[in-house]
């Protein structure tokens, strides 16, 4: 039984229970990767996106009702102006076990080791080549280099473990895949394949996708035969290397897990998405006028934890145009 005082946790029609929130603070990145924004549709226009310091009193809200685990995200977070104090903010939240940030990995340098001061506690980093011409072209782009750097700075300021997220594409970088594996082996980080995912204005899905089948297929060299291992709450599943340590594998589209996503996303704009891939958003902002009100706030927390579908799916939006990935998250 929860005890009396306290206020009930977030947990949807099918029992799940939402622990983790990933905040999104600004829409803007200094790449274009094309899985993300594609270069042929134009930069979105920019969206009314809220004060940090507003964010902030939201994620208070979400912590008071059971969030446990934060996440900043993007767009890119490191172009966001006062993203070391806003670490610091939501580092001071009670009961938060876990604040990560995920990034391009380009701005590493200059802030790893304040980000780190400031209490966040590890970094994902996007690195879907480490061929040069072949980065450029995904994201448009000559920044390998910084990257790569970015990389070793998050692990000398101790931002770890490093997780390297690689979105595999079928004829882009499916090759790479042994490479990148090896390259996390000996930069203390952990490589984790993402299946490419008919998401947004994706338009590249049909020619790019790689199922998990593929991705293992093409690792299978450095993988011990033994059965996988998936931690609750988590979208990857891990797989024992030869050399030691594991590499993840996130396969939204061919091996759904639903059944276990804990999580709500929270947009720059003050809009709660209860799915990745559903357009149902809950509007906070009439909750934030004039002042920001916690019973409403809590309120809008409620109602997209109830609006969560059992099961996602890819379908077009039913109004509009479809947020590009940059603009939700991720």
């Amino acid at each position: 039984m929860h005890p009396a005082g306290e206020p009930q946790p977030l947990r949807d029609s099918y029992g799940r229970t939402v622990t983790y929130l990933r905040v999104s603070v600004t829409d803007r990145c200094n790449l274009r990767c094309f899985y993300c924004l594609p270069r042929d549709c134009g930069l979105p226009a920019r969206t009314d996106q809220l004060s940090l310091d507003t964010l902030a009193e939201i994620v208070r809200v979400g912590v008071e009702l059971g969030i446990r685990k934060l996440r900043i995200t993007g767009g890119e977070p490191l172009v966001r102006s006062g993203i070391v104090d806003f670490v610091r903010r939501l580092r001071a939240l009670p009961n938060v076990a876990d604040l990560a940030l995920s990034t391009n990995g380009t701005l590493l340098t200059e802030h790893a080791a304040a980000l780190k001061a400031a209490g966040l506690m590890r970094v994902n980093v996007s690195l879907d080549s480490l061929r040069p011409a072949v980065f450029r072209g995904i994201s448009g782009r000559n920044d390998l280099g910084r990257v790569l750097a970015g990389i070793d700075a998050a692990r000398a300021a101790g931002l770890t473990p490093i997780k390297l997220n690689v979105v595999v594409m079928r004829g882009v970088n499916d090759d790479e895949l042994p490479a990148m594996v090896e390259f996390a082996a000996t930069h203390g980080a952990q490589a984790r394949f993402i299946e490419y995912m008919p998401l947004g204005l994706g338009q590249r899905w049909a020619t790019s996708y790689v199922n998990r089948e593929g991705i293992l297929e093409r690792i299978g060299a450095h993988l011990v035969d033994a059965a996988p291992r998936r931690q609750p709450g988590d979208t990857a599943t891990y797989y024992a290397l030869r050399g030691g340590g594991e590499v993840g594998v996130i396969t939204p589209v061919s091996c759904r897990f639903c059944d276990l996503c804990n999580r709500l996303r929270l947009t720059a704009d003050g809009r709660l998405r209860p799915c990745l891939t559903s357009d149902g958003e809950v509007d906070l902002r009439p909750a934030l006028q004039p002042t920001p009100s916690r019973t409403a706030l809590a309120a809008g927390f409620r109602a997209a934890t109830a609006g969560r579908p059992q099961v996602g799916t890819y379908d077009a939006p039913a109004h509009g145009v479809p947020r590009p990935m940059v603009a939700i998250g991720g």
